[in-house]
């Protein structure tokens, strides 16, 4: 009757896991909360020349913060002269223009402080500079809405002091199109933050809806059928790709930017923590198997087979580049990024060393690791490409003094050296009137053509009229448009090459089951099989996985413990994990699960279900991997370790199993002090010391977390999440004293 009982048990927890499992997930999506705001449309002509090349330039990251004012000072003295310099048709910020960080970095909200610091310090950059304020396109990051309620409300700083706020650009989504008297360039400005923003830490992902995709569409769009010039397009915000999620309907940015075949999309986010080499190349999703679209293992995509297709009005390759820059918080970073005749081409300059006096950007030929497209391959080997734009090396020199030479040098490496091939002076093009300098030298590119995408290699050197060289690192060139391959460091593929938002339900189905089966498969074991399992078995069979095993057999061998952890884990999917202040100001107090955050705001009376997902996989993965995983395991351990303690104790004492549950403390110092004390004696147990440490720290990481969500959601640890943070620390304390010795 009892074995039966335990049976018709554990088939009753596994039909109400799996039915819990399956119920929420309809559930888990966030509501398309759409904005009602259009989007802005802004022509430029750009006038004197060089009409075959634009430039901008790009800063992320700013993060002006209140405990930190080196950034905010730093920025407004060295921006104000480089943009001077460089004299940009466009200056592009995406996004986190403030910190909202509290100086422990553990409370993420709003600081009024901040952004009036970024007021005044733009309008200082913008008046220095000497540039138009109105070419200064300034986006919201994560950083920038954290805890703000509503779009428009008291606590959305971002639209009362940023750029684009006082400039009345009001949309989620703001174009602008340079043009001159040979192309169009489009660049297309998205804000896919949450349309309701939570405090940190579950607010870390882009969230585009259905309708922002519309509107992005549309504004890509928008020369297709009424411009004779060719349009290149790019597009800017502060998400990478990697950490945006699809929208309600399941559709994706990468979908609409391969739809248009962007030449770049340049964003933020990321910082340069991570590496960098944040760039990644995306081609048709139709190219590759749908294992491919949740990692991609190296910056570019290379579809299998397929031969060219050089026909008139064969269809043209679905690609474009993701470029992350780094930031501007530690890294003092800034892009110049330029199109030429159609290539763009981009530098990463470092101010951490302090101001630049020259500053060169090669346009052509590209970097074959981080530029080169597929359709240029296409077009190169189809020869529909234009033969004008092949036939001069070029490149933009930005100068604080007068530039006397610039010289092209290019090496082969063909031998495994590098061996120069050509050194040629270049000659400045245009007039006193140009925007700004470029450099020519003809060439005969055919010479340079190579089947090998990084055999030829590019430097140029500048010096200007006080003596001061300037030389640009070497960077590898295919004339033909072929790729250099470049892998990624593991930290690099662990945050561009993954698809985050649709890998957080697979990772967490995994491991809720993966942790479920841990309990479940040893308890049916001991039901089903008669064989007992003692260390010397498992000693003897010198496997890792039986080792395993055992000690997860022991665990079961402690009922309280094990329907303690398996009692965790539904309280984990069934019921909220904490609630929290997720606003600014403190007054809408909201409970957390594993599919996101419900919140009710008492400013617009709405009700906002699952919210900030998969956000929240930041709080969730980490503690089922890194606290409630290892919890168990140690558990086992510890049941296991007590286990061999008493079997020695049998061995050795000759006593039966009962006489040992029976033995009281006194009888043990009696059998200590006996004369079996040289053979067998319970003081000096490392392994229980050890096992003790491991314990120790799981529950010091845990009550870290702790402290962290504490202070980032205002909470009381006994009254808003006592299951959460008092769970795992009340069962090793238990399976402790459990297993201690007598």
């Amino acid at each position: 009757m009892i074995a039966a009982g335990n049976l018709g048990i554990l088939v009753l927890i596994l039909h109400l896991f799996f039915l819990c499992l399956k119920v929420p997930i309809y559930y888990a999506r966030e509501e398309d909360h759409t904005s009602s705001f259009s989007s802005h449309r802004t022509v430029i002509d750009v006038k004197d020349g060089p009409e075959s090349v634009v430039w901008v330039v790009q800063l992320s990251d700013l993060h002006f913060s209140v405990h930190h004012p080196d950034r905010a000072i730093d920025f407004n003295n060295l921006v104000p002269p480089a943009l001077s310099m460089i004299n940009p048709s466009l200056v592009l910020i995406t996004g986190d223009l403030t910190d909202g960080k509290s100086k422990d970095l553990l409370v993420m909200k709003q600081n009024e402080e901040e952004w009036v610091e970024y007021k005044n310090v733009m309008e200082a950059v913008v008046q220095r500079s000497g540039l138009d304020k109105n070419i200064f396109y300034d986006l919201r990051g994560n950083h920038d809405s954290f805890g703000v309620p509503v779009i428009g409300g008291s606590f959305d700083f971002y639209s009362k002091y940023s750029i684009n706020g006082q400039l009345g650009r009001v949309g989620n989504v703001n174009s602008v199109t340079l043009q001159t008297g040979e192309r169009k360039y489009l660049f297309v400005g998205l804000d896919s933050t949450m349309s309701v923003g939570l405090r940190g830490p579950t607010n870390l992902f882009g969230h585009p809806t259905d309708q922002l995709l519309t509107e992005i569409d549309s504004e890509l769009s928008q020369w297709d059928s009424q411009s004779p010039k060719p349009v290149s397009k790019i597009s800017f915000g502060h998400f990478p790709l990697s950490f945006t999620a699809s929208s309600k309907s399941g559709k994706t940015l990468k979908d609409i930017f391969l739809k248009h075949s962007l030449s770049a999309y340049v964003c933020g986010h990321l910082h340069t923590t991570f590496g960098k080499n944040l760039k990644r190349h995306h081609l048709s999703s139709h190219l590759f198997l749908s294992s491919q679209k949740l990692f991609q293992f190296n910056v570019h995509q290379i579809p299998s087979g397929g031969s060219k297709n050089c026909s008139f009005g064969a269809p043209t390759v679905e690609e474009f580049w993701e470029w992350e820059m780094g930031d501007w918080r530690k890294s003092r970073a800034m892009r110049i990024l330029a199109i030429d005749r159609g290539h763009v081409s981009f530098a990463d300059i470092d101010f951490k060393s302090g101001s630049k006096k020259t500053i060169i950007l090669p346009t052509f030929p590209l970097d074959s690791r981080f530029m080169s497209k597929s359709a240029s391959n296409q077009e190169y080997e189809c020869e529909h490409m234009l033969p004008s734009s092949y036939e001069t090396v070029r490149a933009l020199v930005f100068s604080v003094s007068p530039i006397v030479s610039v010289v092209a040098k290019i090496y082969d490496s063909r031998y495994g050296n590098l061996d120069i091939v050509m050194e040629a002076p270049m000659k400045k093009h245009g007039d006193t009137s140009s925007r700004g300098d470029l450099y020519m030298v003809p060439w005969n590119y055919k010479a340079f053509e190579d089947p090998s995408a990084d055999r030829f290699w590019l430097q140029l050197e500048a010096t200007d009229i006080m003596g001061l060289t300037t030389m640009t690192e070497l960077r590898p060139f295919s004339i033909n448009g072929l790729h250099a391959r470049v892998s990624w460091t593991w930290k690099e593929f662990f945050v561009m090459g993954c698809q985050w938002a649709a890998l957080y339900y697979p990772i967490l189905w995994l491991a809720l089951y993966f942790l479920l089966l841990l309990l479940l498969i040893p308890r049916a074991f001991l039901f089903f099989s008669r064989k007992q399992y003692t260390y010397k078995i498992v000693l003897s069979a010198k496997s890792l996985i039986n080792g395993i095993g055992w000690v997860l057999l022991e665990l079961c061998r402690v009922p309280i413990a094990w329907f303690g952890f398996l009692g965790y884990l539904f309280c984990l999917v069934l019921f909220p994990w904490f609630y929290g202040q997720v606003f600014t100001d403190g007054g809408d107090r909201g409970h957390m699960t594993y599919m996101g955050w419900v919140v009710k705001s008492s400013n617009n009376k709405k009700n906002y279900d699952y919210i900030g997902s998969p956000d929240i996989m930041v709080v969730v993965l980490p503690h089922l991997i890194f606290v409630v995983l290892p919890a168990i395991f140690f558990t086992g351990a510890l049941a296991a370790e007590r286990a061999v303690q008493r079997d020695k104790f049998l061995s050795i004492s000759g006593k039966k199993e009962d006489d040992y549950s029976r033995l009281n403390k006194r009888s043990l110092r009696c059998d200590s002090r006996s004369s079996r004390r040289p053979k067998f004696h319970f003081d000096g147990n490392w392994t229980r010391s050890i096992l003790l440490v491991f314990c120790l720290a799981i529950c010091w990481k845990h009550f870290q977390n702790c402290r962290a969500l504490m202070k980032a959601y205002e909470m009381n640890p006994l009254l808003h999440f006592p299951v959460y943070t008092l769970g795992i620390p009340l069962l090793l304390v238990y399976i402790i004293h459990k297993t201690k010795r007598d």
